[in-house]
C-alpha cells in the first residue's frame, strides 16, 4: 500500500505493521546498494524504516530522508542520526551530494504527470554525484495488479482492518479508495489514491530526457528479467 496514503500520525504509526518487511523483497534488495554507498538519499522515506534498517546494520556514512507526510516523518525521527526532510522532490535542492538515492514501496508511481516526472528525475540527477545511481520500482502494467486489489483482500494490524477498492485502468491511470476501521473508532477512515503505470519503453523516454542511464533492470526482487506477466519493473539508473 503506498505510503501517502498514511498522512496522519494515528494510520502512520500503523504503516510498518501493515507493510512489514518481507524476506527477499525490496528491502532486501537495496540493502547491499544502500550499504555500499557513502552517501543515499531514500525520497519518499514513509516512516524511515529501511535507513533505520540501515543504520542498525552498520552503514556509518550520511543518511538523508524526504517525505511529504508529516506523519510519517514523526515515525521516521525515532533515530535522531539520520536527516530527515519534510518535503518532495520539487523543492529538493541536493546538488552532487549522493552516491545512491533509492524510491521503494511503488512511491514512483504517485508521479502522476509528465512534468512531475521530469521535475523528479531532474532533481535526482541534480542530487547525485557522477557516476551515482538511482533505484525505483514501479508494478508492471500488464500484470495488472489493481485487479486484485478488492474489499475481499483485508490487512490487519492489530485490531485496525484496511482494504482497497480499486477503479478501472483508464489510460495509464488507477484510482483506488482506502478504508480503514477499528472497533476502538467513531467512524472508518478513508483515502483515495491515484497511481500512474508507465510500461518499459515509457520509462525509458523519460529516464533518457533527464540524462539517465538504464544500468539494470528486473521483473522481480529475485532479478529475474522484466516480462509480459512480471509484477514490477525494478530499474537501477546512473547519472554519467
Amino acid at each position: 500500500m503506498p505510503d501517502h496514503a498514511y498522512a496522519d500520525h494515528e494510520l502512520a504509526s500503523l504503516y510498518d505493521a501493515f507493510n512489514p518487511r518481507e524476506s527477499g523483497g525490496d528491502y532486501e534488495f537495496y540493502l547491499p546498494m544502500i550499504m555500499a554507498a557513502e552517501s543515499v538519499l531514500d525520497v519518499g522515506c514513509g516512516t524511515g524504516s529501511l535507513l533505520h534498517w540501515a543504520r542498525e546494520s552498520g552503514h556509518a556514512g550520511r543518511l538523508a530522508g524526504i517525505d511529504p507526510a508529516a506523519g510519517m516523518l514523526a515515525q521516521a525521527r525515532r533515530r535522531d542520526d539520520i536527516e530527515w526532510v519534510h518535503g518532495d522532490l520539487s523543492t529538493a535542492a541536493w546538488d552532487g551530494e549522493f552516491d545512491f538515492a533509492v524510491m521503494t514501496g511503488h512511491a514512483f508511481q504517485v508521479l502522476l504527470t509528465d512534468d512531475e516526472l521530469r521535475t523528479a528525475f531532474a532533481a535526482i540527477r541534480r542530487a547525485l554525484r557522477p557516476g551515482g545511481r538511482f533505484g525505483f520500482d514501479t508494478r508492471n502494467p500488464a500484470a495488472r495488479a489493481w485487479e486484485r486489489w478488492t474489499p475481499s483482500n483485508v490487512w490487519e494490524a492489530g485490531e485496525v482492518r484496511s482494504w482497497n477498492d480499486a477503479g478501472a485502468f483508464e489510460d495509464g491511470y488507477v484510482t483506488f479508495k482506502t478504508t480503514y476501521e477499528s472497533p476502538s473508532w467513531d467512524a472508518p477512515q478513508f483515502s483515495e489514491t491515484t497511481l500512474r503505470f508507465l510500461d518499459v519503453a515509457s520509462l525509458g523516454e523519460f529516464v533518457a530526457e533527464a540524462g539517465l542511464v538504464v544500468d539494470e533492470q528486473y521483473g522481480y526482487w529475485d532479478r529475474g528479467p522484466v516480462t509480459e506477466t512480471s509484477p514490477e519493473i525494478i530499474t537501477i539508473v546512473r547519472r554519467p
